[in-house]
């Protein structure tokens, strides 16, 4: 089966280490500050930890971090939508779903041309160029985890059931339901049903 969209995920700087207890995608760790945390868990491991251990971890970690862990506000968060937005719109990316949280984000989007390297990187950067301009924010402070992040959706049940997670977040969160002016509906492309050509019987 081909890849016919991404879930892309956006985790905040500090949030997500390389060898975090539930499993990280990364290989390496780049800090070796960091070994002291533990080893690595290539991928998400089967049987999650307790939140107790999750926190202890972060307790150990953080004072280890070169700058502070970064949560995103309300007004952050829609300066973060917006700058979405305008990116989706800039380079015609076609969006089924997005919630801004306060540590990541969650996006559905659907194949491109742009690698999902590319994807990533492009809105990553423009959230990261409007967050910059925050007088709370230091110009060198890291707005992202430095490893891009991203899931292939090959059906349109894949997709489905990623925009409900998506659109769940929020609320698990207990934020508002979020409404971007980006997101568009999903049609079941590629397999919905295409309107006529004029002139053109259908077969």
């Amino acid at each position: 089966m081909s890849v016919i969209a991404l879930h892309l995920v956006f985790t905040g700087y500090g949030h997500w280490l390389p060898n975090d207890p539930r499993g990280s995608g990364s290989e390496d760790v780049r800090q070796q500050i960091l070994d002291v945390l533990g080893p690595i868990h290539h991928g998400r491991k089967r049987i999650q930890p307790s939140r107790d251990l999750l926190r202890s971890f972060y307790r150990d970690a953080t004072p280890l971090l070169q700058h502070e862990v970064l949560w995103f506000d309300d007004a952050q968060r829609d300066r973060i939508g917006r700058a979405f937005g305008e990116e989706i719109q800039r380079r015609q990316y076609t969006c089924w779903a997005c919630a801004v949280l306060r540590n990541h984000v969650h996006m559905c989007i659907r194949r491109h041309r742009d690698t999902d390297t590319i994807i990533w990187s492009c809105l990553a950067n423009a959230a990261m160029g409007t967050l910059q301009n925050d007088a709370s924010i230091a110009p060198d402070h890291p707005i992202w985890a430095d490893r891009p992040y991203a899931m292939f959706l090959e059906t349109p049940e894949d997709i489905q059931r990623v925009i409900g997670y998506i659109q769940r977040n929020p609320m698990k969160e207990g934020l508002l339901e979020q409404r971007w002016d980006f997101v568009r509906p999903y049609d079941g492309w590629p397999f919905h049903k295409q309107a006529p050509r004029k002139g053109k019987p259908l077969r």
